[in-house]
């Protein structure tokens, strides 16, 4: 365990697990849950594909913990809310309307369970009891991490629709699509968008055309159960325009294949993330074939966090010590919050990391890549160390992108309080799970709680984010670009980014990222034929799942998961 760990503020605890009853004095009837070994374990199935991603019983996350809910609310309750939360809320219930408040983001509809499985749900989390954290440290807690409210600039943006990718939903229901990447060939400038239900688009213009379809060439592929899980991420060699190398990340089931990174047996397995390297038989084609070899396959313990972005130091050219490397971030895969944390932050496991390795090289422990010399942990003497690290400490490193002048930048999605955008150097530790931002955590209690730093903190050598926000204005950092486009150059020297769940958009300045210091963050508007609107009512929707993506020429794009559409940044409005 490493040193940061062992030193953990001094913050004494005891984690016990009881049963509660509701304080209101109703008594809940509980009669009417099913207790049958059966039942629990269709419930159990059915909450892992449905509910996981979202809820524990454990920590708040997206959504709240679960533990003990069935002895707080009446089961007939419960089974409403899944079937149609919006419908609870319309009907001016005051729990569901505290949750819509306190999480500010409806949870979809589950009408398609039938009555037996939302007996089975109810069965499975009969069994767990609500979760009570004891601190015995007498730290004060800090209610509100960041007391100011992020102010609107003047920035007004015209956006010009560019197109609405086909469904991919299986039910019709949002989201229709699952789109969360745009990015370019480098030799061409070609313009690629996926899906993570396993669709890559190649950009005809306007129209998307399927390149790729991940479940035809990866038998085993799967997009379920998680908010982030299918066909993660793809990345274009520098040189794919001569060696027709395509990198791409992918879910599929536990126990596929061997993993190269493990659990202990103790660790449930839900998912395995793979990376793959294809030769493309005609790399200028519009549409794919080649053949794919397995560099890398990891095990993660839920539908969450895992690999987020794989890609290439765009500034790197032939010759340089960078060039050709490839970047991946691994996420903590949800181990934390479900009691897990000594997976994330330590050098002797991959989770919660960003590494960077060499396709080309053999040096790696099952031969299939190298771990570049330059590495800042590759020449050390200790064997249980992963080599492939460049630097830790992540809970999701959702994207990674490089600034003009060389900077690389990490946008990091939180857990309860703080999103942030972090400035990267090798060997760094950025915290998770012992800090959130610029605030403690007891990566052993209450996740959700966030203390100052102690008085040692220099000890622990941390590197802060360079701008961070807290869930009173978001839950979950998009991370963006540095404007280097012509069509507005109002954005020169600015470094865009959003809110993913609620579509917020942001900007920092530039010239205010420099470590020890958090940039200020201001807001900026967008406009439709005209018309100002927000993502929300672009979208229709109260979850947006807001991604950013950026074309050979500098341009930005902003897409839209629930409805599928694209959007690009044409001009401010003067």
């Amino acid at each position: 365990m490493n040193k940061l760990l062992l030193g953990l503020f001094s913050l004494a605890f005891i984690g016990l697990f009881e049963l509660s009853s509701c304080k209101s004095g109703k008594k809940i009837d509980t009669s009417n849950i099913l207790t049958d070994s059966s039942s629990i374990a269709s419930g159990h199935a059915i909450f892992t594909m449905q509910c996981s991603p979202c809820h524990t019983f454990k920590q708040d996350g997206i959504g709240p913990q679960l533990g003990g809910l069935t002895l707080e609310k009446q089961g007939d309750w419960i089974k409403q809310f899944i079937l149609n939360p919006a419908k609870l809320i319309a009907s001016g219930d005051p729990q569901a309307k505290l949750l819509l408040t306190k999480y500010r983001v409806m949870m979809p509809s589950f009408s398609a369970l039938t009555p037996d499985e939302l007996d089975d749900i109810l069965a499975y989390m009969h069994i767990y009891p609500k979760p009570v954290f004891i601190d015995s440290s007498g730290i004060k807690s800090i209610d509100n991490p960041i007391a100011d409210t992020i102010p609107f600039s003047d920035l007004v943006v015209d956006l010009e629709f560019i197109t609405q990718f086909p469904a991919t939903s299986d039910t019709g229901k949002l989201p229709l699509t699952r789109i969360t990447k745009l990015d370019y060939e480098p030799n061409s400038g070609t313009t690629y968008v996926l899906d993570l239900r396993g669709k890559m688009y190649r950009m005809q213009g306007t129209i998307p055309s399927l390149y790729m379809d991940m479940i035809k060439w990866r038998p085993k592929f799967i997009h379920q159960p998680g908010l982030a899980t299918g066909f993660g991420s793809f990345a274009f060699h520098p040189e794919f325009a001569k060696n027709g190398l395509l990198y791409t990340t992918h879910t599929e089931p536990p126990k596929t294949a061997k993993a190269d990174f493990a659990f202990e047996d103790s660790i449930p397995v839900l998912l395995q993330w793979i990376v793959m390297e294809w030769k493309v038989d005609r790399p200028g084609g519009h549409t794919f074939s080649g053949k794919g070899r397995e560099i890398m396959r990891v095990n993660v313990e839920s539908g969450i966090h895992g690999m987020q972005e794989i890609t290439f130091n765009p500034l790197s050219r032939p010759g340089d010590e960078d060039y050709s490397l490839l970047y991946i971030g691994i996420g903590d895969g949800g181990a934390v919050e479900h009691g897990f944390p000594f997976v994330a932050h330590s050098l002797n496991r991959i989770w919660g990391t960003v590494i960077r390795i060499d396709p080309a090289g053999q040096n790696s422990r099952n031969g299939q890549y190298g771990i570049p010399a330059s590495n800042p942990f590759a020449n050390t003497g200790d064997s249980s160390m992963v080599k492939e690290i460049y630097a830790y400490g992540f809970r999701n490193p959702h994207r990674m992108t490089w600034s003009k002048a060389g900077q690389m930048l990490v946008s990091n999605v939180g857990h309860f309080n703080i999103e942030s955008l972090n400035l990267i150097l090798p060997g760094h530790d950025y915290g998770w799970p012992i800090r959130e931002g610029t605030f403690l955590v007891n990566a052993y209690a209450n996740l959700k709680i966030v203390y100052p730093l102690p008085q040692d903190d220099s000890v622990y050598q941390v590197t802060y984010p360079v701008a961070q926000y807290d869930h009173g204005e978001g839950n979950a950092i998009s991370g963006g670009y540095e404007y280097q486009g012509s069509s507005v150059p109002e954005f020169k020297g600015k470094f865009l980014f959003g809110d993913i769940l609620i579509g917020k958009l942001f900007y920092i300045e530039m010239a205010d990222i420099r470590l020890g210091k958090q940039a200020a963050i201001k807001r900026w508007r967008v406009r439709l034929n005209g018309e100002e609107k927000t993502l929300r009512e672009l979208c229709g929707t109260d979850r947006i799942d807001l991604h950013f993506g950026r074309d050979a020429q500098g341009e930005l794009y902003i897409m839209t998961k629930g409805d599928g559409k694209l959007y690009k940044l044409i001009r401010a409005v003067r």
